[in-house]
């Protein structure tokens, strides 16, 4: 399958995403290639007198968003956003997620979290029998004493954790904190897992989104799929 095909089903699955914006409403912009397709057709949609507000996952995100003419909410003390949309790393039969491919986790998870519904969109290839195997679990961590963070975790998940770098050096999250990736052979219980990291000191969130899809837009080469979730 090659490259060009997978940037075509990302790009469906995030034009199919479109529907579930509405005139009026607060929409979470997620981080990633598939939530560049996102935006660039809420844009064209802006255009044509759509009138919506966003709330950005990322700087990234936030400077593609207003060149496309999405009025943003910077620091509003309360969000009401009725719809999130986004991508992932991993999705499982359940529905849940890896994220933080990007780097940009805690940022995601707050807005998902905060939604009234979050529409997570994807290529068929991020659908997986089980999380973990070829993509690390993502940690993001404060830097004080992220060595013994990283200790603690890989002696509650007997993994190989690394330290994430970019061009040499540590790399930040727009908040300031690190990475850690964590390479787990398979997650069979994400939330136990979830509940346990968040235990360890150091950690200030994972790249587990454990029960938050309600809906996956999932494009294959047979087209678009939708999946409507009912929460446990």
């Amino acid at each position: 399958m090659s490259t060009s095909d997978l940037e075509n089903f990302k790009r469906a699955a995030a034009l199919a995403a479109l529907d579930y914006v509405k005139d009026g409403m607060v929409v979470g912009l997620g981080t990633g290639s598939t939530a560049k397709y996102l935006i660039t057709g809420l844009g064209e949609k802006v255009k044509a007198g759509l009138q919506i507000r966003g709330v950005t996952t990322s700087q990234e995100t936030a400077s593609l968003a207003a060149r496309f003419g999405i009025v943003l909410i910077d620091h509003e003390p309360r969000w009401a956003i009725d719809v999130a949309l986004d991508g992932a790393d991993q999705v499982d039969p359940s529905f849940n997620l890896i994220k933080g491919g990007g780097g940009a986790l805690l940022k995601e998870k707050i807005v998902a979290a905060s939604a009234k519904q979050f529409v997570v969109l994807v290529d068929h290839t991020k659908r997986v029998p089980v999380l973990g195997g070829p993509f690390p679990l993502p940690i993001e961590v404060v830097p004080f004493g992220w060595g013994s963070t990283a200790r603690k975790i890989e002696s509650l998940t007997q993994s190989r954790v690394v330290l994430r770098e970019r061009t040499g050096a540590p790399f930040r999250t727009e908040l300031g904190h690190l990475i850690l990736d964590v390479h787990l052979v398979r997650i069979d219980k994400p939330h136990e897992l979830e509940i346990a990291l968040n235990h360890i000191p150091g950690v200030v969130e994972t790249g587990l989104f454990v029960g938050r899809t309600d809906v996956l837009i999932v494009g294959t080469p047979n087209g678009t799929e939708t999946h409507n979730v009912t929460r446990t």
